[in-house]
Parts: C-alpha cells; structure tokens; sequence
C-alpha cells in the first residue's frame, strides 16, 4: 500500500478498526446477486471456466478497488462521488455522463431487487412467477412508495442496521456452502468440470465471456472502500480492509458457485429457477432449504434497496448544487432529503418496473442493464488514474516505484473494464446510449441556467456519438431488432 502508516488525528466520528472496517468492505459488496449465481453460471460454463472467470474477475477487479483506494490517496478533495473522476480527468460533459449512468445503473439494480423479492416469493405462490406478474408488479410498486415515504421522512440507513443486516444475509450464504460441501458428489462434479458432455456451451473464451457481467454485478459498490478512509484508525488499515474484505468476498461467490456444481448437474442448474440458490439448496436439504435461503434473500435486498435509493438520489443531487444537473434536482425537503432526486429516483423505478411486464426475462434484464450502466463511471474513474499516473500529476513527491505500480494497476483496471464492455455486447451498449441521449438535455439545461458554453470541440463530437448510439437503438427496439 502506498498510503502512510500513521494514526490520523484529525477530529470527527469514532474511529474504526481494521475488523470493523473490513465487515463494512463485505457488506457492501453482498446483495442479492450471490443468490442468482448457481444458474447464471449453470447456463454459460462449467467447472473450469467458472474458475478462469473467477479468476479473471478477481483480478480486474482487485485492480478497480486499487484505483479507487489510490484516487481517494492522490486526490481527495475529490470526494462528491465516483463521477467526480470522468468530471476532473475528462470534462464536464464526460462527468455528466458518467453521473447518469451511476444512477441509471442504480435504478435498474433497484428494479432488479423487488424483481427478485417477487421471484422469491413465487417458489411459494405461483402468482408471483419469476417477478414479472400483475401481482408482483403491483405489490412491489407499494413496496417502492412506502420506501419512498420513509426515505423522503429522513430515515436514514443506521450503521447498527446495516451490520446487523450484513450478519443476517452472511448466515444463510455460509450454510449452504457449507452443507454442499458436506453432501459433495464427485460423480456430479467430475461431469461439471467441462460440462461438454450436456451440450455446447461454447469454447472456453465463449463460456467465460457469458459470465462477465454477472462477476462484476456482484462486486457492484466496490468503490464505497475509499469511503470509510476518513473514520480508519488508521490510514493504512483502509487498504488492508479493501484487500481483506474483496478476498473474502471473492471466497464466498466462487465457493457458492463450485459448491453447487457438486451437487447438482450442469443442465439443472442452468433450468434452476431464480433465486437459484433456493432450488439448489431445497435438493439436498429438503422443504426447510426453501424457507432458510428466501428468508436470507429478502432481509439483504430489502437492506440494500435503502441504502441504494439513498445513494441514486445523491449522485443527482450532488451535481446538481455543483451545476453540473439542473437547479430543481438540487432541492431539498425540511428533513434534509434531496427531494425532487429522490421523487425522480422512485418513478424511474417504478417505470423500469412496470417495463418487466413487458420483458422476456426481467431478472437478468435488469441484472445485465444495471451492470452494463455502470461499466462507464468504472471505466471512466479507472481512465483518469491511468491519466495521473503516466502525465505524474498528484506524483510530485512520490517514490517513481508507487507511482508505476499505480500507473500498472490503473492500466490494468481500465484494460479491463474496456473488456467488459465487449462482454455486454451491442445490445446493451446501445440501450446505454438510449438513456444518455435523451438525458444530455438535462445538461443542456444545466449549461444553459448558468450561462456557461454547451460543448468543446471533443464534447460536441461525443455528443453526437451517443445521440448517433441512441437513435440507432431506439429504431432497432421499434423494429424488434433489439429484443429486451
């Protein structure tokens, strides 16, 4: 770590130690994506490309946690978001754009959460089918207001609740590896290891490129490390904290997936309905398995959707008092909620909602859509860290060893983020570029309520770019060309 090993002095909260801040690093990093694992590894690999893409995923972004850590060292006065890196290395039109797509990804995995509450549910109610039901819809868009309304309230995601949560959703992930291990099929894992046997998945590069988004759906708020950097009892236990908590959690997810291919074979994993952790657990323990698995879902989507309705809301509202969004989206309500956010936070939501009505798998729609937003704030913050290290801007005074080995981090995070965007694929970068289009005018009016100039040059020619992406996937979601 290139941080300094020293106590920090400065006044303010209680500080943290190493344990605590390392749970906090788990927490965020486990949702309800861990749940969805067995099957969306089911029906892209086997045994052996799951580890490659584990592997492969671990590193990139290993390297992405490193850039974070180190943007937060190098620049700190930076501290209004991850967006605030693509603003500062790239311009204002590259920030915004980064900023929508924060919060765009965020809307999406909201939506994928009560999708996945429904899905839950329908392993007891078929009324509920995987999530996209009348009934689900309607009972979630309830669910959606009344956050809202205890949100808009000021309640706020108390520190106590969310390790009490984190503990509640760990339980439940621990066991059931710790059971399929236990009830561990050689015959079953043997004819997993390539899974060529039960058809074709593709080559090797094939099977692990179709497990890309779900590896870094996972990791989603690995950024939110550099946060607790302030509250460390000291400044080198942050970066120890981010390794610590990333590897444990990097464990957990690849021990869940090879557990299940120990038990149960590769094409019943890939018919496994969602959450797949339920199915496959209920196959070795019985009906409780149903209950123990849904029970663990429910409290750690319900935990996360708090606290990630807080943080869409804020990466709207920060830009806002700074001029980079309109004026309006900066309001706030007398309990000290950004407001007009939080109001268009929620109808985004409930408009994402009502579109799984319309989808043909509204479960991974949502899980690819709202992992494929966020690759542009990833790939832009990792992009300005590669940007410091080569120009040596922020490097004055550091040893020429840290600032390489931070330059080869950086490189290696951009490098790879670039390569998730081949991942997605076109479809789901063109329906990036449908969202960013329409949403430049939100900048235009920003610019526009300031005074201030639209476009340079290079942002001109950016922004035809993404309005160029974004008719050419709305004419190919008119046609049927583009099927969501």
């Amino acid at each position: 770590m290139s941080a300094v090993d020293t106590d920090v002095t400065t006044p303010g909260p209680a500080k943290m130690s190493l344990p605590t801040l390392t749970g906090l690093v788990v927490g965020g990093m486990v949702g309800a994506g861990v749940f969805s694992l067995p099957a969306r590894f089911g029906v892209a690999t086997g045994i052996l490309g799951s580890l490659i893409a584990w592997a492969v995923a671990g590193a990139g972004m290993l390297m992405l946690a490193f850039v974070f850590q180190n943007l937060a060292i190098r620049k700190p006065e930076l501290d209004s978001g991850v967006f605030i890196y693509a603003k500062a290395g790239f311009g204002d039109y590259a920030g915004f754009n980064s900023a929508i797509g924060f919060w765009a990804s965020a809307v999406a995995g909201n939506t994928f959460y009560w999708v996945f509450i429904s899905a839950t549910l329908g392993n007891f109610s078929d009324a509920f089918g995987d999530g996209d039901t009348v009934l689900a819809v309607a009972l979630s868009s309830v669910a959606i207001w009344l956050f809202h309304y205890l949100i808009a309230r000021g309640v706020r995601d108390a520190a106590v609740v969310n390790r009490i949560v984190t503990v509640l959703k760990i339980i439940p992930i621990l066991v059931f590896i710790v059971v399929l291990l236990f009830s561990f099929n050689a015959g079953v894992f043997s004819d997993n290891w390539t899974a060529t046997g039960y058809g074709d998945l593709g080559n090797l590069d094939e099977q692990v490129r179709n497990t890309m988004l779900i590896t870094t759906f996972v990791f989603i708020g690995i950024e939110g490390a550099s946060v607790y950097s302030r509250y460390a009892k000291r400044r080198a236990d942050v970066g120890r904290a981010t390794v610590l908590g990333f590897l444990s959690v990097l464990c957990i997810f690849a021990l869940v997936t090879l557990s299940s291919y120990a038990v149960m074979p590769q094409p019943e994993l890939a018919e496994a309905r969602q959450p797949s952790m339920i199915p496959v657990f209920e196959s070795v323990v019985g009906d409780w398995g149903r209950w123990f698995i849904s029970a663990g879902v429910i409290v750690s989507v319900l935990g996360a959707y708090l606290a990630w309705t807080l943080m869409a809301a804020e990466v709207m509202f920060i830009p806002a008092r700074n001029e980079d969004f309109p004026e309006f989206l900066g309001q706030e309500n007398e309990h000290g909620t950004p407001i007009t956010s939080l109001v268009v936070t929620s109808l985004a939501i409930q408009g994402l909602l009502a579109l799984t009505l319309a989808v043909t798998d509204a479960l991974n729609f949502m899980l690819d859509l709202a992992t494929s937003l966020a690759l542009l704030p990833y790939f832009l913050a990792a992009a300005y860290a590669l940007k410091l290290g080569l120009t040596g801007e922020s490097y004055e005074r550091v040893d020429r060893r840290v600032r390489t080995r931070e330059t080869i981090f950086a490189g290696v995070a951009t490098a790879y983020t670039a390569f998730l965007f081949d991942a997605a694929g076109p479809k789901f970068i063109l329906l990036m570029t449908v969202l960013l289009a329409p949403a430049s005018l939100l900048y235009i009016k920003a610019r526009s309520e300031h005074g201030r100039r639209l476009f340079s040059p290079t942002e001109l020619g950016l922004f035809v770019l993404i309005v160029a992406g974004g008719v050419v996937g709305a004419i190919g979601l008119w046609t049927g060309r583009i099927s969501l």
